[in-house]
């Protein structure tokens, strides 16, 4: 079995609920919405405020559209060798988070500008969950 093409195809499916999220219900809470944030609400009272953060949020969409796009054509046309590559800078690519993202929504978490509480660590948690998948998979295909 083919351990990178398996958790590729799970990151296609949840990635895909995210952009599902992102363009068609930005307020929700779950998946990539922007509901735990409070200044998504508080946005809503400053049209330009708000207009920029609808964009952002449907560039961000966008952005992991073409990501599904891509992943999804070298799932079903790449060999061994791209694959592997692929779970490489999948695992790289993701643990970007860590330099911007994380300390931001960290910082906003302690500020209680997030709902629920704690939530940074619960998406920490979850994306070096992601990392470690792509990094076992490489693993395990290799030694298959």
């Amino acid at each position: 079995m083919n351990w990178v093409k398996f958790v590729i195809t799970i990151f296609i499916f949840l990635e895909t609920g995210n952009i599902l999220v992102l363009y068609f219900f930005p307020d929700s809470k779950l998946a990539n919405g922007m509901g735990a944030f409070r200044a998504w609400e508080k946005s809503k009272e400053n049209p330009g405020m708000h207009d920029l953060a609808s964009y952002l949020v449907n560039w961000v969409a966008g952005t992991k559209l073409i990501f599904i796009g891509l992943l999804t054509v070298l799932l079903f046309t790449a060999d061994r060798s791209s694959l592997l590559l692929t779970a490489g800078v999948m695992a790289l690519a993701i643990s970007s988070f860590f330099w911007r993202l994380y300390p931001l929504i960290r910082k906003m978490d302690r500020e209680g500008m997030i709902e629920p509480p704690n939530y940074s660590k619960t998406l920490g948690w979850m994306i070096m969950g992601f990392i470690a998948l792509f990094v076992a998979a490489i693993l395990l295909t290799l030694c298959a």
